[in-house]
This record gives C-alpha cells, sequence and structure tokens, in this order.
C-alpha cells in the first residue's frame, strides 16, 4: 500500500504538509517538481529521501512538517462523487460491526470508495470485499479512490456495477452486509439470504426517518435479534496550559448506525420485551377504572 511504506519518502508517495496554523496540503512526488502556496514553493527533491516527520520550509520561509496520510485524512480530501462516509462513522462501523481479517464483506453503495478502503484494510489479502453500486460513474470514482490509496488493485476487492442481488452467482455466505443506501430496508431481506448465521448487517442512514424504517423493517423480518442503533458525534478539545476548553467547532451529525445479527435458519426473533411508554402506562390506569 502506497500509504502503508516506512523508511524515507520515495517518488509517487502521497505526502502531507502541514503549516504552523494546522493548515494542509497534499502532493504526490515526483522529481524535479514543485509544490506552490501563496507562501511560496516546496521542492519535491527536497522531500525525496526525506524522513517521514521532516520539516520542509517553502521559499518564503514558511515551515511545513511533512507526513504520509492517515487513512482518515485521505477519505477526507479524497475525490468525490458521492459523499463519503466521515472517518468517525468510517471508525464505528469497523469496531461495532466487528470488520475482521478474513471476513466476506458485502458493501451495497460504494459511492466514492471511502468506505471501501476501510472495509479493505480491515479484511486484508485474505478476505473479501465485494462492493455494490448502481451507478457507473460514482463506480469509476471509487476505483480511482480505492487504487489510488493501495497502489494498484486490491486483490480482495470485487466492484459490481448494478444492485445488490440476493446472493451473487457463487458467492459463498457473507460475514457482514454493509448497507449505505436511500431505502435500505427494501434491502433487509436479500441481505438476510446472504449472511451466515450469527452474521451482522450494519446499516448506515441520515435521518430518524430513516432510521425507524430500516429498525422496524429489521425487526419485522424476524431472522435478525434485537437491533442496535446510534450515533457518534466528535468534538476536539483546545489545550493550552490551564486553558482547557472544547472547541468551538465539532463533527456533529453525520448519520445513524445500525447493527443486527442474523439468527439460525428457521429461528424466530423471540418477542422483546420493552417498558411501555408513561403516558400508555397512564392510559391503562385511566381505562381500568
Amino acid at each position: 500500500m502506497i500509504f502503508q511504506r516506512r523508511g524515507p519518502f520515495q517518488p509517487g508517495d502521497h505526502v502531507q504538509l502541514t503549516d504552523d496554523k494546522g493548515r494542509r496540503h497534499r502532493l504526490v512526488l515526483a522529481p524535479g517538481q514543485s509544490f506552490h502556496t501563496h507562501r511560496g514553493s516546496v521542492a519535491h527533491d527536497d522531500l525525496i529521501g526525506a524522513d517521514e516527520g521532516s520539516v520542509v520550509r517553502a521559499s518564503g520561509g514558511t515551515a511545513y512538517v511533512a507526513l504520509r496520510p492517515l487513512l482518515a485524512d485521505y477519505t477526507v480530501s479524497m475525490a468525490r462523487g458521492a459523499a463519503v462516509v466521515y472517518p468517525k462513522d468510517a471508525a464505528q462501523i469497523v469496531g461495532l460491526a466487528d470488520i475482521f481479517p478474513g471476513a466476506r464483506v458485502l458493501e451495497a453503495g460504494a459511492g466514492s470508495g471511502a468506505l471501501s478502503c476501510w472495509l479493505l484494510r480491515a479484511v486484508g489479502e485474505a478476505g473479501l470485499l465485494v462492493s455494490f453500486e448502481r451507478r457507473a460513474d460514482f463506480a469509476g470514482v471509487a476505483r480511482r479512490n480505492v487504487e489510488a490509496y493501495f497502489g494498484g488493485p486490491h486483490p480482495a476487492w470485487r466492484l459490481v456495477i448494478g444492485d445488490f442481488p440476493a446472493r451473487p452467482a457463487g458467492q459463498a455466505g457473507a460475514d457482514r452486509v454493509v448497507l449505505d443506501l436511500l431505502a435500505p430496508w427494501d434491502q433487509v431481506a436479500p441481505a438476510a439470504d446472504c449472511l451466515n448465521p450469527g452474521g451482522l448487517i450494519c446499516c448506515y442512514v441520515a435521518t430518524t426517518t430513516q432510521l425507524s424504517r430500516v429498525v422496524e423493517a429489521l425487526r419485522g423480518h424476524g431472522g435478525f435479534d434485537e437491533p442496535a442503533a446510534w450515533e457518534a458525534l466528535q468534538r476536539g478539545w483546545h489545550v493550552e496550559g490551564l486553558a482547557v476548553r472544547p472547541e468551538h467547532r465539532m463533527v456533529g451529525h453525520t448519520g445513524f448506525l445500525v447493527t443486527a445479527r442474523r439468527l439460525a435458519r428457521g429461528v424466530s426473533a423471540p418477542p422483546r420485551r420493552r417498558r411501555p411508554a408513561k403516558g400508555a402506562q397512564a392510559d391503562e390506569l385511566e381505562s381500568a377504572r
């Protein structure tokens, strides 16, 4: 992987330059080239052969810290067709959807390929990620972004232009299904057909209406354990000596995540006991009088 190289910078490496105000610039090293900003230019040859974490100065005197970008840096700055899944949500999907090395994962809605990069790095070369994208133009953007990150085609990735099927021809059962679609509730039954018993479905949705519909669809299907739903908010902190306070800006709501485990074939989920709302309990007492 280009972004996972170690040692001194080489031609073709992606490099992230950060100035004293935290502003970041990304470039691809090429001998004889220069990177230009309003603060002057930085010669690529000054970076080639330098260790990661070096400081380079532009012709105008500004100092930049040079590092290889993290995957989080790459995905928020990549070329976009569809909107990208933010790193905070991608990390939640990889962690709480338990994407493991060697897993067989089906992804519906490849978009710009941001989440595909995270999933591929999690499953590794021994796993398999099949990404479905209905729009050929989005699929093209996703392919370019993924191959730019890994330095070429990833051996564990299959990109399919078309709808998410009940089960791809010749495809063994999936361990995980990740849905990033406008109407994931329509794909609950096909996802259940694809999943191995004990497998997990993860849905990424933007609105409370979508959240409600997908949770009720999972419950109504009967082949899943009780769904879990949440969102993640990311807030930075300003720390200067004893001046410690939350940042004024934060990465707030970007989407909701829903996960549910696949039950064994032919097994239905037992009825879930839920505490009634206070209003409902008061109505029952009133009617009993």
